[in-house]
């Protein structure tokens, strides 16, 4: 049994369970707030998490350990655009970072299939910092339009009889 990857595998479940919650909390105010790309986007990178959850757990029953699934965060109730976006890149960026530093504890542990798992994280987590990045960068650049033609484009939709993602 490979305890220390065990170990460090929950540590990423906790983590990516925490994400989840967040990321879920962020996309119920912004679907609220009739900003559907960002709504979507939170959404859509939830759905991923889930999906790293499942690779995670996978792995651990493989290795015969026991899954756990608490948190590591409590869910922070912010309902600021700006903010969730700040708080989304510093969560991915540390992600990324941790996933880096465990796939070269597996690897040091003999352990390259998790090895292996951990750089595949940290690529998603990279790609999910950049698209929050990004929409920091369009808030920055437009301003509260951005914000504006989001709901614009909602009540298009609506109009239009066609459904929001």
């Amino acid at each position: 049994m490979k305890t220390k990857s065990i170990e460090l595998l929950n540590k990423a479940i906790a983590d990516e369970l925490s994400a989840v919650h967040q990321y879920m909390y962020f996309h119920f105010h912004l679907d609220d707030q009739g900003y559907d790309l960002l709504a979507g986007l939170f959404r859509r990178t939830a759905i991923e998490e889930m999906m790293h959850i499942e690779l995670l757990a996978e792995r651990i029953l493989f290795l015969k350990g026991e899954v756990e699934m608490e948190a590591s965060d409590k869910v922070a109730k912010i309902h600021d655009v700006k903010e969730m976006l700040v708080m989304a890149t510093k969560m991915e960026e540390s992600s990324a970072n941790d996933y880096n530093k465990w796939a070269n504890e597996c690897s040091q542990n003999a352990d390259s299939v998790s090895k292996k798992l951990f750089e595949q994280l940290v690529e998603d987590e990279e790609r999910h910092f950049n698209q929050y990045d990004d929409e920091l960068g369009n808030l920055a650049k437009f301003g509260d339009n951005y914000l504006a033609l989001q709901s614009i484009e909602r009540s298009k939709n609506i109009s239009a009889g066609t459904p929001a993602e």
